[in-house]
């Protein structure tokens, strides 16, 4: 993989070396939307939009920083804005997560519940602390990465993954009480 040649070639004009970086960060960045508004509609939408936005502005993009991380905030910029315009939701996935190539029926079915039931515990969350939750999580970045994804400092960071772990830490144990 030669990623700073395409991005070179890209912010040149070259499509063709767009479209590798497209190739390499489609899953990647469809994964951080869907986590982050949801829907699988959305989550497609988003990635087509972090791409246009990618592409529209390859001109300010700084070969210093990691390619990665400058498209990843572009799309949990993206998806925080289109959060704070519609009030949360809940939805439900109908895709059955796969954790094994052949999974019994009821391995499948509990994996899609466990999946959907911390996707619902997300919705639940601010879309910042969702963000951080996600990048975090899903992503492995350190604090320092996620504030320069988010445009923050690292002390909101850590802030806002306390507060986002309490809040989801609250949902298990009212989970735990209502089972009982």
């Amino acid at each position: 993989m030669d990623e700073q040649r395409w991005v070179r070639q890209a912010q040149e004009g070259d499509l063709e070396a767009f479209g590798h970086l497209v190739r390499l960060y489609q899953t990647p960045i469809y994964n951080l939307a869907y986590r982050m508004l949801g829907e699988t509609m959305d989550a497609e939408d988003a990635t087509q939009e972090t791409f246009l936005r990618a592409f529209q502005y390859l001109h300010r993009y700084d070969p210093a920083r990691p390619f990665r991380t400058w498209l990843l905030s572009i799309a949990a910029h993206y998806c925080v804005d289109i959060l704070r315009r519609r009030r949360p939701q809940v939805t439900l996935n109908d895709e059955i997560a796969q954790n094994s190539p052949s999974p019994s029926p009821t391995d499948a079915v509990a994996a899609w519940e466990q999946r959907e039931h911390i996707q619902q515990m997300l919705m639940r969350l601010s879309p910042d602390d969702r963000a951080v939750i996600t990048l975090m999580y899903w992503y492995d970045f350190s604090c320092e990465e996620i504030a320069g994804i988010l445009g923050t400092t690292v002390s909101a960071v850590k802030s806002r993954l306390y507060r986002a772990r309490l809040a989801l830490a609250e949902m298990l144990k009212d989970q735990d009480a209502e089972e009982r």
